[in-house]
């Protein structure tokens, strides 16, 4: 297969171009040269925020195309139409925002969507990621995949979720762990969804699928137990009650990365329905190795997640957990 990736060096482009080459694929990476590919590809550079910057793509032709552009769907409006009589498939790296919030437990790929264009330049993340797949289905019709992510963590993540658990559960002592513990997770590791899109795009697949493990994957406790163990053991987890920590005025999602308490928010993160991504192939690890393989990672980097400067730094204060930990007497 020849595969192009747009992008390619980080995150979940980089997950993707690695499978590519496992497979021995040819792979073409075109990116801005900020950040080295993996070695093995083809190169080509171009910005496509920039006046003629696909120009490195106007030759060249490809069994699939990946897209992982968060910006203007405009971006991928012009890479599509460009790019739809020289290649196979276009798989658009979306996500589950895309649906109308609230989004009720067990929603399939048949919900309601956001109002978008292809032609928007900088919106809402909603309206960014439903206009892309616009663009991507009328450039390819039915050759398009739109790929709904979910919560993605892995080696490579630049945003810092999973990142910043590890890091905090390496510093050791009592840890704000939040409840209720049997709280069920659903997220997607970076590498599961990287091979699923590659065999999608083998397949010849299309339209839209919810990718992300099944409801209940794993529990708020199992991940941070895998977390616990990953980083040595030295974390002591104090669970606390939800209503405690929201009255500390600790933010779901950025304070605490990965938790959000039951509600509205809950359902529309952790309660999706995958079932025919799962019957299309989807196969999710155990958390405990998403952990141990993130926390081998970030130790290369000393420790120290790369962050999208896009994306708000996430984590809680130290100095406001101990504070919240000390009121909850633990």
């Amino acid at each position: 297969m020849r595969l192009l990736m747009l992008g390619g060096t980080e995150f979940v482009g980089r997950a993707v171009t690695e499978e590519a080459l496992a497979r021995d694929w040819q792979v073409t990476v075109f990116h801005r040269g900020r950040h080295d590919p993996p070695k093995g590809v083809t190169v080509l550079h171009g910005d496509r925020a920039a006046e003629d910057g696909l120009a490195a793509l106007g030759t060249g032709e490809w069994d699939a195309v990946v897209d992982t552009w968060s910006g203007a769907p405009s971006a991928v409006r012009d890479a599509a139409r460009l790019l739809a009589g020289r290649a196979g498939r276009y798989v658009y790296v979306s996500s589950r925002s895309v649906y109308a919030y609230p989004t009720p437990p067990g929603l399939s790929e048949d919900g309601p969507v956001v109002d978008a264009s292809a032609d928007d330049g900088e919106v809402d993340y909603a309206r960014l990621k439903r206009g892309g797949e616009l663009a991507a289905l009328d450039a390819f019709g039915e050759r398009a995949l739109l790929v709904r992510a979910g919560l993605i963590i892995g080696p490579y993540e630049n945003v810092g979720r999973l990142p910043w658990w590890l890091s905090r559960m390496a510093r050791g002592g009592p840890v704000l762990a939040p409840g209720p513990r049997d709280l069920a997770l659903q997220y997607i590791d970076v590498r599961d969804l990287a091979t699923w899109i590659l065999d999608a795009a083998e397949r010849g697949l299309g339209g839209p699928y919810n990718l992300v493990s099944p409801p209940g994957h794993t529990t708020m406790g199992g991940l941070l137990d895998a977390c616990v163990q990953a980083t040595g053991g030295v974390a002591e987890l104090r669970w606390t009650a939800p209503d405690a920590i929201l009255a500390a005025g600790i933010e779901p999602w950025t304070d605490l990365p990965v938790w959000v308490p039951p509600g509205e928010l809950y359902d529309t993160v952790h309660q999706s329905d995958v079932s025919r991504a799962l019957a299309a192939g989807l196969r999710c690890r155990p958390v405990e190795e998403t952990a141990a393989d993130t926390w081998r990672w970030l130790r290369t980097l000393g420790g120290q997640a790369p962050r999208r400067p896009d994306r708000p730094p996430v984590g809680l204060d130290p100095a406001i957990e101990a504070k919240v930990l000390r009121q909850a007497g633990q």
